[in-house]
């Protein structure tokens, strides 16, 4: 098993070729990580219209968390706000699925950095482990300043580049030498 101290509060960065559509550059904040298990939010494409009235609360995007559970919405914050529930991540993020943080930052008492996101990203026992000694994911150091204020569609190059690396070189294929 992979040390799930260190991945937990990283960045998994789906590799080209990754094989799933839904992962096509992909950046998912890694929430949890054991024996049982992954979860993580996807943050780097956002969902399309949802035809929704937002009301008083402010217009901004829903991202596509992940495939698994889709109607099921996601706040990851901030810090400085917690809830009934809440997944504290690594001492940098708060995860949380009740509405008590819509609520919170509605009347202007939540978390100071927020984002929502419609689904997870979810692996089972082991599976996360496998795909990282494949050709799956790529490892990054976390920023906040990528996780809250990075449009979503420079999250994954900018991620990349904070790791040293040019995606631009990134191949899908291998070979022997």
């Amino acid at each position: 098993m992979t040390n799930a101290r260190f991945l937990t509060g990283q960045l998994l960065l789906a590799m080209p070729g990754i094989g799933d559509p839904r992962f096509d550059h992909a950046v998912i904040a890694l929430c949890a990580h054991d024996e049982a298990g992954a979860l993580g939010i996807g943050f780097h494409k956002l969902m399309a219209q949802l035809g929704l009235d937002p009301g008083v609360s402010p217009n901004v995007p829903v991202h596509f968390g992940g495939p698994v559970e889709p109607a099921r919405g996601f706040v990851l914050h901030a810090t400085d706000w917690a809830g009934e529930g809440t997944l504290q991540v690594a001492d940098k993020w708060g995860l949380t699925s009740t509405q008590d943080v819509l609520k919170a930052i509605a009347a202007g008492r939540g978390p100071s950095r927020w984002l929502v996101a419609l689904g997870y990203a979810g692996w089972g026992a082991g599976q996360l482990d496998g795909e990282m000694h494949q050709h799956g994911w790529h490892v990054a150091p976390c920023e906040d300043a990528l996780v809250f204020e990075m449009p979503a569609e420079e999250r994954w190059t900018r991620a990349f580049h904070a790791s040293g690396i040019d995606p631009r070189l990134l191949s899908t294929a291998s070979g022997n030498a």
